[in-house]
């Protein structure tokens, strides 16, 4: 028997567990958060498809196709979606009267609990209405950037950065340079890379790092890599726009100056929501907003001017920090990485597939790529994206901005049960 065949029956043998407690009886969606059993860790509670499908019956799902294709922006559950229509009713009856009044007290009421869930003080978060919104203020606002200082970059930083962090190459005489990571990489290699291009290029004054990659969900050792960046006088944005409930972590653990969020992506809010983190001691390093002040250099706020908002969006943010709190960050963590296991573990297996990300377990989130091993461009990877769509009713995503080409993302929701992980495999198994 070969090995694939092998894994297969062991995956074969854990889709039947799991579908057997797929089937048991779950409460109706808007009936109650879910409640996930005591002294259960994380790890065991990965592979309970009873307490998941609890979860599952608050989402609705895509109709016609297996979507795994969730890291573009999350569906809200059905509380949160509840919520929002109330919020819309609400704002839509009492229109400016209620902005006008009472909206600011509210929003600061908001901002207080996005900050509490991230471990910041509330005056060190702005919501923003994206992660690129508050990356591009904090990029375009940065002081002090002039010709000959440099800006380091990597190749599995989000794609849509790029161009913005070339402009600045060009409108201000910035050196940019770029750090290139293997498909598959561990934290230390990672390090090591980064350690390398802060020694070489002694001009660098600002970094971003990612912290869980867009392409293929690697997960970047943001902290030791903000430390090394510290000791040389290098200032570093996180962009944490696709890790804030993909991971389970809080913003001091970062160690950075700055970073920037989204909240319609994992934490599950509507869309149109984000945040923004800048430190208390480094407000000064960031310019108000064009037309904007902050003399004392404590205002935040006033290196963002959003213009008129989604009211409703906005107030529906605590509702899915409830949902996104009753089923824990580190069980949706684990949960993710275990449905991830499932598909690339059996990937690994066969020779015409290479799997992108994290080389050993510590660096996977529940984000992996994968392509036909030599095949690497745009339009292979649309190629392979689109047979595994429509000959075998698969959704997902191709990526590209990766210094080794492009690439399919495959992005289960903690809903997604191993019998859909199963119908990956075999579509895999046949391309």
């Amino acid at each position: 028997m070969s090995s694939i065949d092998s894994g297969r029956r062991r995956l074969i043998k854990g889709l039947a567990l799991g579908t057997a407690a797929a089937a048991l009886p779950a409460g109706a969606a808007g009936e109650r958060l879910p409640k996930p059993p005591a002294a259960v860790s994380p790890e065991e509670l990965a592979k309970d498809e009873r307490f998941w499908r609890d979860v599952g019956v608050h989402y609705d799902r895509t109709s016609g196709i297996l979507n795994l294709e969730h890291g573009y922006w999350a569906r809200m559950a059905q509380p949160v979606r509840q919520a929002y229509f109330e919020s819309l009713d609400k704002v839509n009856r009492q229109n400016s009267y209620y902005v006008r009044r009472d909206f600011s007290t509210d929003d600061a009421d908001v901002r207080a609990r996005v900050a509490a869930v991230l471990g910041a003080h509330d005056d060190e978060v702005v919501i923003t209405r994206n992660a690129t919104e508050g990356f591009q203020n904090l990029v375009r606002q940065y002081r002090g950037l002039g010709s000959g200082d440099a800006v380091l970059f990597a190749d599995v930083d989000y794609p849509s950065y790029k161009p913005l962090l070339r402009w600045l190459g060009e409108s201000r005489g910035v050196e940019i340079v770029e750090v290139t990571l293997p498909p598959r990489c561990s934290q230390d290699d990672a390090l090591q890379r980064y350690r390398e291009a802060f020694d070489a290029h002694p001009s660098l004054k600002l970094a971003i790092v990612t912290h869980a990659s867009n392409q293929h969900g690697l997960v970047l050792p943001v902290a030791e890599i903000a430390a090394e960046a510290r000791q040389r006088g290098v200032d570093v944005i996180c962009d944490a726009a696709q890790s804030w409930g993909l991971l389970n972590f809080t913003v001091d653990e970062l160690g950075v100056d700055w970073a920037v969020f989204n909240l319609h992506k994992w934490i599950g809010a509507p869309l149109g929501t984000g945040a923004m983190y800048l430190r208390r001691d480094t407000l000064h390093k960031v310019a108000p907003y064009p037309g904007e002040s902050d003399p004392e250099n404590v205002n935040a706020a006033a290196r963002i001017h959003s213009g008129t908002v989604n009211f409703s969006a906005r107030l529906t943010v605590p509702a899915a920090l409830d949902f996104h709190e009753a089923v824990g960050p580190a069980n949706k963590e684990a949960r993710l990485r275990y449905l991830r296991s499932l598909w690339t573990s059996e990937a690994d297996r066969m020779p015409n597939i290479e799997v992108l990300g994290g080389a050993n377990e510590a660096d996977w989130s529940g984000i992996a790529s994968l392509r036909i091993r030599g095949k690497n461009s745009v339009a292979d990877a649309t190629s392979l994206q689109q047979r595994l769509e429509k000959d075998f009713g698969v959704f997902t995503v191709i990526r590209t901005g990766l210094a080794s080409g492009a690439c399919v993302r495959v992005t289960p929701q903690v809903f997604n049960t191993p019998e859909e992980l199963g119908r990956l495999v075999d579509a895999l198994a046949r391309v």
